[in-house]
């Protein structure tokens, strides 16, 4: 046993950046932020708790990049303008003191978006509803609208406004940024057949419905540079469709991964209901397949809670890093825990009761 926990708790790199171990905190949405997308007075202490409770990697939850469709969440925090941005450096700092590091994720709701203070209405690939209703955990409530189709000049202001974005997190003193392409928000929904029905050059086969994403590497990796970490993120299910399958399949996986990293992305991480099971059926699990086809660090999230799951994850190749969630949020201090042989708590879901707030999950656990 000894041996396992110590390769799961061996030094690791993504890009320019060192980790001290292979465990990282997955971006989990958390509405806590002030209305005006700064950073909100729990959030400075909720990441901290996770640097100083032994994660080498801290990925935020998805921040929206411009002021236009990208919010999805009421509270969902920023990185739209410079009052955003500088919200986040007692953030990046505080990790930095517990010898962390972190990520911003960037993100676009798109057909998703279940407020949006800036805009009304929504914009996606095409006009066309999302399955399922908007989440109640989040502030949603009832089906999702009818979006609208994005012109170019929409394209155009969304690959802008990661590049932004991916500037001012650089500018708060993040490590690196990661953009989200999974669990079907806007690049996911053009990457999706059922709700890209575009005829350009957005839209079709896969190549077509891949460009969003190396635009949006392209312009983010101009807009960093070369050194700063910038890593994407992929799943097949959505938070409104748990079921869907890349049609390609493994081909598919193949073109996909092999795309990002001719873009120049320094890491992939892939988000499953069960991380070490096959993405397809009888095959290998989708972080393999990211690895197999683009031998870049791979971080791998999904029904990871114990040790032995972890380090089966690393130790079989499948993955570099592990990302935990639920699992985390009832346990701060995994890796220290895990690594001292103290028990863990599991995860109860009355923590997202009634929302999946910081304030809620704070009440829960003082209770």
């Amino acid at each position: 046993m000894k041996s396992n926990i110590s390769n799961v708790f061996s030094p690791s790199n993504i890009g320019a950046l060192s980790l001290k171990n292979r465990l990282a905190l997955a971006p989990m949405t958390r509405v806590s932020a002030n209305e005006d997308g700064t950073v909100g007075p729990l959030m400075k202490d909720y990441y901290q708790s996770f640097a100083d409770g032994g994660f080498a990697l801290i990925v935020t939850e998805g921040l929206y990049t411009d002021k236009l469709y990208s919010q999805c969440y009421k509270f969902q925090p920023g990185l739209s303008d410079e009052v955003q941005m500088s919200s986040w450096k007692e953030v990046t700092e505080a990790v930095h003191e517990n010898d962390g590091v972190i990520i911003a994720q960037l993100m676009h709701a798109g057909a998703l978006s279940q407020y949006n203070k800036y805009t009304k209405g929504n914009a996606a690939p095409s006009e066309i509803q999302p399955l399922g209703e908007e989440m109640g955990i989040y502030y949603g409530e009832g089906e999702y609208s009818v979006p609208k189709a994005m012109s170019q000049e929409d394209i155009n202001e969304v690959i802008s406004g990661f590049a932004s974005a991916a500037r001012l997190a650089k500018c708060a003193g993040f490590d690196g940024v990661e953009i989200h392409g999974a669990n079907g928000y806007l690049l996911d929904q053009f990457l999706t057949v059922y709700t890209n029905k575009r005829s350009d050059k957005y839209g079709g086969v896969l190549a077509n419905r891949l460009k969003i994403y190396k635009d949006i590497v392209e312009a983010v990796r101009e807009a960093v540079g070369r050194d700063f970490v910038v890593g994407i993120r992929f799943s097949q299910s959505k938070v409104n469709d748990f079921e869907y399958k890349w049609p390609e399949q493994d081909e598919g996986a193949k073109t996909i991964f092999q795309s990002v990293l001719a873009c120049g992305v320094d890491y992939i991480h892939t988000t499953e209901h069960v991380a070490k099971g096959p993405a397809f059926e009888n095959g290998l699990s989708l972080a393999s397949l990211a690895k197999k086809y683009a031998n870049i660090p791979v971080i791998a999230n999904g029904g990871i809670s114990s040790d032995s799951d972890a380090n089966y994850l690393v130790e079989s190749g499948q993955a570099d890093i592990v990302s935990l969630g639920k699992i985390a949020l009832a346990n701060p201090n995994w890796p220290n825990a895990v690594e001292s042989g103290q028990p863990l708590q599991d995860f109860d879901f009355d923590m997202f009761n009634p929302l999946a707030d910081l304030k809620t999950a704070k009440q829960f656990m003082s209770a």
